[in-house]
């Protein structure tokens, strides 16, 4: 039981503290602000020194594709148009349960907008109990769980492929050229962003089995010319920030490894952090405006091809600044990226500050505690039925079921 009374006496120090890193707060913020304005009129300096020191450099700094104070107002979505999102969900495993194994449910959302089709709600259960599909990450020194997020990354993005494909019109021998063709303005969303940094740390034999399915749909995607998008709410990124790292340098040449290696958050080119991009980008895009776009520079990104490689922009969609995230054959495409980042705009209205598609596949995906109270009863009347004896729950966890108190 939380102790309300010993807690009150913290808050004091809490506010005391807060409205200090307010006040720190906006003078980081008007540095970054002074800085734009002088990355403005060396852009092109700034980017070819970036391109030339990006191995030398402690930090990931996106490079701008269009000029630092684009800023671009987002059309209204056409009257006719579908979405399509997916999200995923699970039930861990847990050795105190009736049996060690894990299921992922998938979420599955397509909304037609004036076209009188029904639209799509439901999701799509997948149980894992291989042994193989348990302990088979673990060769890789990745733990059961983990891998399980993994694998429940690539489902989503494999099933978004095979939405866009099934809501065209056509025959299902057609090409995927045709199909294209019979498609209404159409857009798929994914909630998080599309750049994998947890592959990054994977063995080169467990990333072959996430990147290439997930490259492969996002290849069907292109061929049937659905954008695609990861829309990221509350972004922690200072990708575009870091960007201004290179203004504010005081060296001749961003040297880092050279000039501050081991000063980490102490370098002299630090004069804004922890400032984050969509702090300094709320004070810059009014509601329904796009910034300039970026492409982003992580290193894992060479594993993902000039094609498939991550442009982002940030959009002011009147709840906040979210971050959008495309392949680069939605960010060199005016066309693709204008429809993709309507129809984003459209959602987010539609769904009163985040986009509806998104939050109903989330509804759908979601396992609740009655969900898996009913998933192992159904575990556990097969296994009754498979004539296996002494099947039930530790102790751990029965007691964990029902209180005493």
């Amino acid at each position: 039981m939380l102790d309300l009374t010993k807690l009150a006496l913290q808050m004091q120090g809490i506010s005391n503290h807060l409205a200090q890193e307010a006040a720190a707060s906006r003078t980081r913020l008007e540095r970054a602000q002074h800085l734009v304005t002088q990355a403005a009129q060396h852009q092109a300096i700034l980017v070819q020194m970036g391109q030339e020191w990006r191995d030398r450099l402690s930090f990931t700094a996106a490079e701008p594709m269009e000029p630092m104070e684009t800023k671009v107002a987002i059309a209204t979505p056409p009257a006719q148009h579908t979405v399509l999102a997916t999200d995923g969900s699970q039930i861990a495993p847990s050795h105190h349960e009736i049996a060690y194994c894990y299921l992922i449910n998938i979420g599955r959302v397509v909304l037609h907008y004036g076209q009188n089709r029904q639209p799509l709600l439901d999701s799509l259960p997948e149980v894992f109990y291989q042994s193989d599909d348990l302990y088979g990450a673990r060769k890789w020194g990745i733990g059961t769980e983990e891998w399980m997020g993994y694998r429940r990354t690539v489902t989503e993005v494999e099933m978004l492929a095979e939405l866009a494909a099934g809501i065209a019109s056509s025959p299902p021998q057609a090409s995927l050229a045709t199909l294209a063709s019979t498609l209404a303005p159409t857009l798929a969303l994914v909630d998080g962003s599309l750049i994998y940094w947890f592959l990054d740390g994977l063995p080169g034999e467990a990333r072959d089995r996430i990147l290439p399915p997930i490259l492969e749909a996002w290849e069907q995607l292109q061929a049937l010319r659905v954008p695609f998008v990861g829309y990221v709410s509350a972004s922690r990124s200072t990708e575009s920030l870091n960007f201004l790292r290179l203004q504010s340098c005081p060296y001749d040449f961003p040297d880092c490894a050279t000039h501050c290696e081991g000063r980490g958050d102490g370098a002299p080119c630090q004069v804004f952090t922890p400032l984050r991009d969509v702090t300094l980008w709320s004070t810059m895009l009014r509601p329904g405006e796009r910034g300039p776009l970026w492409r982003s520079s992580a290193k894992i990104l060479a594993e993902y091809g000039l094609q498939q490689t991550i442009y982002f922009c940030y959009v002011h969609v009147g709840a906040e600044i979210a971050r959008l995230e495309f392949p680069a054959w939605v960010g060199e495409d005016a066309t693709l990226l204008g429809s993709a980042l309507s129809l984003v705009l459209g959602q987010v209205h539609k769904g009163y500050g985040y986009p509806v598609a998104l939050a109903e596949a989330h509804n759908q995906a979601v396992v609740r505690g009655g969900d898996r109270a009913r998933f192992f009863a159904m575990l556990e009347r097969q296994m009754v039925k498979a004539g296996l004896r002494n099947v039930g729950t530790s102790f751990k966890e029965a007691r964990k079921r029902g209180s005493i108190a």
